[in-house]
């Protein structure tokens, strides 16, 4: 690696130390230049736009720590079993990078350029929303909550609100979601029988 290459390496892990602790929307490029042992013309040198350092931050930062692969889920028949499996690599995976992540993603409000360049790799949640909802069967409203269900029980605030606040493990927020999850196809079943049994029937005729 050229002494090029590795200012600019140590640039991008400056800014990146900094986005996960201060928050991007208080990063600065003085702060940066200090954190990576450069002048901030150097800094502007290898990164003439803020955007290009935002760029250079969110490719490094998703090769270093790439989510879960929702690929071999596929390949487990059992929706349930496959729902288990999902969360307990997805919520391991937030136990590693979770805290930094959500200093970075409560800032996307104040920086929208680092979040528009952040969404294509968060399509990958999508795709995992989507696995998990494969072979259940449902159809219209019933799939709408469960969609639902599960893109909350993907989400990195679910974790934090259970694991970090509430002090949950792992295996109790992973059985807990589980059961939302498939609760919700079941409490929709039950609303639908309930509205069939208030239907009116058709009176019968009257005997002769």
């Amino acid at each position: 690696m050229s002494r090029a290459q590795r200012t600019h390496r140590r640039i991008v892990e400056a800014a990146i130390e900094l986005h996960t602790t201060v928050g991007p929307g208080r990063t600065t490029i003085s702060a940066v230049a200090e954190r990576a042992g450069v002048q901030r013309l150097t800094v502007y040198r290898h990164f003439p736009r803020e955007e290009d350092l935002f760029r250079a931050c969110v490719v490094h930062g998703w090769e270093r720590f790439p989510p879960p692969d929702p690929g071999p889920w596929r390949r487990i028949a059992d929706p349930r079993r496959r729902l288990r499996i999902a969360l307990a690599e997805l919520y391991e995976y937030y136990g590693r990078v979770g805290d930094p992540f959500l200093v970075i993603v409560r800032d996307f409000p104040r920086v929208p350029a680092l979040a528009a360049l952040n969404a294509p790799y968060f399509a990958k949640w999508e795709e995992m929303r989507d696995v998990l909802a494969a072979g259940r069967g449902a159809r219209g409203r019933r799939r709408h909550i469960l969609l639902a269900a599960l893109e909350h029980a993907l989400a990195l605030e679910t974790w934090e609100s259970l694991v970090r606040r509430s002090g949950l493990s792992d295996e109790e927020a992973v059985e807990l979601l589980t059961g939302l999850v498939e609760g919700s196809l079941s409490a929709t079943a039950r609303r639908r029988a309930l509205r069939a049994a208030r239907r009116p029937r058709p009176a019968r005729p009257a005997g002769p």
